[in-house]
């Protein structure tokens, strides 16, 4: 991903996760250089462009009886959760995360926002240590229900993607699939 990103231009800045604060350390250099800030997750905007994703689900799979989305920091499960509910109020929404990196979990059933210090999890993508205000309140409102997965579910569901489905995706893309595939929630007929 590293390389990814500099391939496009971008300069990477690396920090370490127990010793600083990537968003203290972005503060930082948003001021020093006169930069904007564009959140990963919590913010209106960012929220609304993330929910786009279930409207096209929705828009070209009709009716829903359940919607999973992954969990990190919040952002497209709040999206997916607003827009779901929107186009489809019967639907229930299911936020996933690795279970190294339950802090969406943990507030979710908690009612109040809860810290995972160092997550610990392959989907890299999903390794916020918090949910975010804008996004925990969405998420308390809209979503239905919260679930983790093992790593070895991860690891499964991923394999099981390449080699069959030949898709290539990161662990957070499929996340949301292992209870599925895994049959954990109970989704025959549905």
């Amino acid at each position: 991903k590293r390389q990814a990103t500099e391939g496009y231009g971008a300069e990477v800045i690396a920090y370490k996760p127990g010793e600083q604060e990537r968003e203290a350390l972005a503060s930082r250099l948003q001021a020093e250089r006169g930069l904007t800030l564009i959140p990963p997750f919590n913010h209106p905007q960012v929220i609304a462009g993330q929910g786009t994703a279930a409207l096209e689900l929705v828009g070209s799979q009709g009716a829903l009886d359940v919607v999973l989305a992954p969990c990190g920091g919040g952002g497209l499960l709040s999206g997916t959760a607003l827009a779901v509910k929107h186009l489809l109020p019967k639907a229930r929404v299911i936020g996933v995360e690795p279970a190294g990196a339950d802090n969406g979990t943990r507030a979710f059933r908690a009612g109040r926002i809860e810290r995972v210090e160092h997550p610990r999890t392959m989907a890299d993508g999903l390794k916020p240590q918090a949910l975010g205000d804008l996004t925990f309140a969405v998420i308390r409102e809209y979503v239905d229900d919260m679930l983790t997965v093992s790593e070895e579910e991860i690891r499964s569901t991923l394999a099981f993607v390449w080699t069959r489905l030949k898709l290539v995706v990161e662990p957070s893309g499929v996340v949301a699939l292992a209870p599925v595939f895994h049959r954990k929630l109970g989704l025959a007929g549905r």
